[in-house]
């Protein structure tokens, strides 16, 4: 069993590889062992890219291990894919290539795969064992699980405050609150989410670029709430250097056929969400539809308490910076669940989750 947890892991660590780059698709990692040594590895690179079984398969083809597949374990760190998507299905190739066992850390909660990968391997006279490291699992793909069980991206929500409780002044304009290490922190946040989000007053008084420039990495898809369509068109997030979605009760960009996650190009779209208590619930449904599965909300108030008080989020980073200013916006409550707390430089960050 300790073998088995220590090849999970290396698959897990695999997995990690993709994050920012795969999504709509789950991150996955694969490792084939034969007697104590791994034959071949592999994780998934790139959405519409070979899945990792693939990778490994190939890697051990490669290395001249082919061989071996018939008397060696895969361990995968999401069921293997029985449906034709953009790629072959993985459950095939694997039966394909004899490999003798198979142990997985998650049913896939796609319902195009759940289940149906496992059995068909078990037909093919695979063995299979399913659950081992299941909750890091879960936690490595809580973004894929979120779209796929509740229907709506997963929600992060950010903000930096003084040490007094203030996102900034009353008068607006951007403040420099947190320091250099949690700037460069946030940046490769935004590397991992499909999209970062603010409303209208941000935008319009801190005049944000909403890119990714502290770190290596895809800007995320810029997301504006500007419900009358009011915001002058000099301003940054109407720059075409990164996908914008404008959230309006005006007008609607059509999808095509067959969205893909940057289907508006390097334009600006439009989504349109009715006035009413849903608007939150509205928006979610509508950018999960444009494959968005993570949102990165960065606020202003009004936005995040608004996210807070519909319970759509799901997890909360909260950095307090060690300047006083006396008064000004009253940053938002975090509530929810303290997970974990840390200091950067001289920044102190706690998170939280809602459940």
């Amino acid at each position: 069993m300790d073998a088995d947890i220590q090849w999970m892991r290396r698959a897990l660590q695999l997995a990690g590889n993709g994050r920012g780059n795969v999504s709509p698709n789950p991150m996955v990692g694969c490792v084939i062992v034969h007697e104590g040594n791994i034959v071949g590895e592999g994780w998934h690179r790139q959405y519409g890219d070979p899945h990792a079984e693939v990778w490994a398969v190939n890697d051990a083809e490669l290395k001249g291990n082919a061989h071996l597949l018939p008397e060696s374990t895969a361990y995968v760190t999401l069921e293997p894919c029985s449906h034709t998507g953009k790629t072959p299905p993985c459950a095939n190739l694997i039966i394909r290539k004899k490999v003798k066992k198979v142990i997985i850390c998650n049913h896939d909660p796609n319902p195009l795969v759940s289940g149906r990968g496992i059995s068909r391997m078990q037909d093919a006279g695979i063995e299979v064992e399913i659950g081992l490291l299941a909750p890091e699992g879960l936690a490595l793909n809580k973004r894929f699980s979120t779209a796929m069980e509740q229907k709506r991206p997963y929600v992060i929500l950010k903000w930096a405050e003084t040490a007094d409780g203030f996102l900034g002044p009353e008068t607006g304009g951007a403040m420099r609150i947190s320091g250099m290490l949690s700037n460069m922190r946030v940046h490769q946040w935004r590397t991992e989410e499909d999209a970062i989000l603010v409303g209208y007053k941000t935008a319009l008084m801190d005049n944000p670029r909403l890119n990714v420039r502290n770190w290596e990495g895809r800007d995320p898809v810029r997301v504006v709430l500007d419900r009358h369509l009011q915001l002058p068109q000099t301003l940054n997030v109407f720059s075409k250097m990164q996908p914008t979605i404008i959230v309006n009760y005006l007008q609607d960009s059509s999808l095509p056929d067959s969205p893909e996650r940057y289907s508006s190009g390097l334009d600006v779209s439009y989504l349109k969400v009715n006035p009413g208590a849903d608007e939150i619930g509205q928006m979610l449904t509508s950018l999960l539809a444009r494959k968005i599965q993570s949102v990165f909300v960065e606020g202003g108030a009004a936005v995040i308490n608004a996210f807070l008080q519909t319970g759509f989020w799901d997890e909360i980073r909260r950095c307090q910076g060690p300047a006083v200013i006396g008064s000004g916006v009253k940053a938002p409550i975090a509530t929810g669940i303290l997970k974990s707390s840390e200091k950067v430089g001289k920044d102190l960050w706690t998170y939280y989750s809602r459940v």
